[in-house]
C-alpha cells in the first residue's frame, strides 16, 4: 500500500502593518493585546497635551519645553488611508529628485512603503549623503535622527521631522545641564579631566550613543569623545579606554553595561550615575576605581522584554532562536542566543537557510515586518503585548503628506536646524566614531 503525500498548507500571508493589528484588537476582531487603545486614534489627538504620547513610553516624564507639533490641518485629519497613500505618491513624483525620504526600521508600515531609504538612524544619516542633489530630506523617524541627519547633510539642503512631536525619552534622560554637572563632579573628585596622566591617558572619556541631542554629541566633540551605535559600541569603548582611565557612558545604561561586560569589565566596575543623587548616588571611591560608569537611562520599548518572556518561549517553541537588541536589560541579553543591532537582527533571519523559529527582543513594527518579509520562518515578538515606541508611531502618513504636499507649494515646514556652535563639535564626535577601528580588547 503506498504512502499518501502529505501535502503542507502555505502559511497564511502575514500583514506587516501594526496600526492594522491594533484596530483588529479595538474592535475585538483580534484577542490579542495592545498596552493602551489610545493607540488605535490618529497621533494629532495627543499633539496638544504635553506626554510622548500613547505607546511604550506612555509613562515616562516629558522634559518642560520639548517640542510640540502645531496643529495638523484637518484635511489630513480627514483623509482616508488610500487618500494619504495617494497624495503622497503624487507629492513624490511631483518633487522627483528635489526631495528623498528616510524611514527608520520602527515607523508603521504606512509609512516604510513611501521611503527612499530604510535603516536605522545612522545607516539612515549616511543615507541622505547618497542623493546630493536632494533639496530637502525628509526624515521619518524621532527628534535626535533628523538632527543627526543635519549634521551630516549640506547647510542648503533642508531636514524635515514630518511631526515635531517624535522625540525620544531616551535621548531626553540625559540633558545637556545634567551632563555638565556630572562632568563638574567628575572633576572634583577625578582631578583635571583634560590632563593625561604619565601613560598617556585622561582620568574620563565621554562616550554618548547616537541616541542623544546634538547638544550632548556638541559635549561630547568638546571634550575629546566620541559617538557610538549599537553596532559599533565595542569599538567605539576600544577607542575609549585606549585614551581614557574610565568611560562616562550616556544616555543608554543598558547597551553600556551589555557592551562592558562583554568586554571583560567587571559589573562592580561599572557604578550608575542618577543625575538627581550627588556623584550620580555613587561613592568617590567607586568612581575612582571605575571603569565604566553608566548613565541612569533606558530605552522604554527594550525595557519590555524579559526572562520570563524568553523562557516562555523556549517552553511552547522548541529549538526557538531568541535575538535581542543590546538595549535591553542585562539578564536578557544573557538569556537570548544573540544580541545585536536592529541590523544585526535583519540579517540574522536573512542568512538562515533552513525555516526556523525567531523570538525577537525589539520594537514590534520592525518585528511584524521581518515575518511578512520572511515566511518561511516563524517570527514573532517576545513581548505579547503589542506596544509600539510611543514617538516613532507619531509620524502617520498624514503628516507626510503635509510636509511633502508643503515642499509642493515651495514651503519648507517642520525644518530641524543644529545651531553652528553645538553642530561643530557634534560632527567631530561623530567623524570620530566613524574613524574609529576594532584595535583588539579592553586594556
Amino acid at each position: 500500500m503506498s504512502a499518501t503525500p502529505l501535502t503542507l498548507q502555505p502559511r497564511p500571508a502575514i500583514d506587516p502593518s501594526v496600526d492594522h493589528a491594533i484596530q483588529a484588537i479595538v474592535s475585538g476582531a483580534s484577542t490579542d493585546a495592545t498596552c493602551t487603545t489610545d493607540l488605535a486614534v490618529g497621533p494629532w489627538d495627543f499633539d496638544t497635551r504635553p506626554g510622548y504620547g500613547p505607546g511604550s513610553s506612555m509613562g515616562d516624564v516629558i522634559p518642560t519645553g520639548a517640542p510640540r507639533q502645531g496643529e495638523l490641518p484637518q484635511e489630513y485629519r480627514d483623509a482616508s488611508d488610500d487618500e494619504l497613500d495617494g497624495r503622497i505618491r503624487a507629492a513624490k513624483e511631483t518633487l522627483g529628485d528635489r526631495v528623498v525620504v528616510l524611514g527608520h526600521f520602527y515607523q508603521r508600515e504606512e509609512v516604510v512603503r513611501h521611503a527612499d531609504y530604510v535603516g536605522d538612524s545612522f545607516q539612515l544619516a549616511n543615507a541622505a549623503k547618497e542623493r546630493p542633489e536632494a533639496e530637502a530630506i525628509v526624515f521619518c523617524g524621532v527628534h535626535f535622527m533628523a538632527e543627526t541627519a543635519d549634521l551630516l547633510s549640506r547647510p542648503d539642503q533642508a531636514v524635515i521631522l514630518p511631526n515635531l512631536a517624535a522625540g525620544c525619552s531616551m535621548a531626553d534622560m540625559a540633558d545637556i545641564d545634567q551632563v555638565e554637572e556630572c562632568w563638574e563632579q567628575l572633576e572634583d573628585v577625578l582631578g583635571d579631566l583634560e590632563t593625561p596622566d604619565a601613560e598617556g591617558l585622561v582620568p574620563v572619556i565621554p562616550v554618548t550613543y547616537m541616541n542623544s541631542s546634538a547638544a550632548i554629541k556638541g559635549f561630547v566633540g568638546r571634550h575629546g569623545g566620541i559617538v557610538c551605535t549599537s553596532s559599533n559600541a565595542r569599538t567605539v569603548l576600544e577607542w575609549a579606554f585606549a585614551r581614557g582611565r574610565r568611560v562616562l557612558f550616556f544616555p543608554d545604561q543598558h547597551l553600556g553595561r551589555n557592551t562592558a561586560k562583554a568586554m571583560g569589565v567587571p559589573l562592580e566596575q561599572m557604578p550608575m550615575w542618577n543625575p538627581r543623587k550627588p556623584l550620580g548616588g555613587s561613592t568617590a571611591e567607586q568612581l575612582e576605581g571605575s571603569r565604566v560608569i553608566l548613565w541612569h537611562g533606558f530605552c522604554s520599548v527594550h525595557r519590555r522584554f524579559t526572562v520570563d518572556q524568553i523562557d516562555k518561549a523556549r517552553a511552547e517553541h522548541p529549538g526557538v532562536r531568541v535575538i535581542v537588541h543590546p538595549e535591553c536589560p542585562m539578564d536578557v541579553v544573557d538569556a537570548a542566543d544573540e544580541a545585536g543591532s536592529t541590523d544585526i537582527i535583519r540579517k540574522a533571519i536573512a542568512a538562515a537557510t533552513e525555516p526556523t523559529t525567531f523570538a525577537i527582543g525589539t520594537e514590534i513594527n520592525l518585528v511584524q515586518r521581518l515575518a511578512a518579509q520572511h515566511p518561511q520562518h516563524e517570527i514573532f515578538c517576545l513581548d505579547p503585548v503589542v506596544c509600539p515606541c510611543s514617538t516613532m508611531y507619531r509620524i502617520h502618513p498624514g503628516y507626510l503628506a503635509w510636509v511633502l504636499e508643503s515642499l509642493v507649494a515651495g514651503e519648507v515646514v517642520n525644518r530641524i536646524t543644529v545651531p553652528a556652535d553645538v553642530a561643530a563639535p557634534a560632527t567631530v564626535a561623530l567623524e570620530r566614531m566613524l574613524a574609529a577601528k576594532p584595535n583588539g580588547a579592553v586594556k
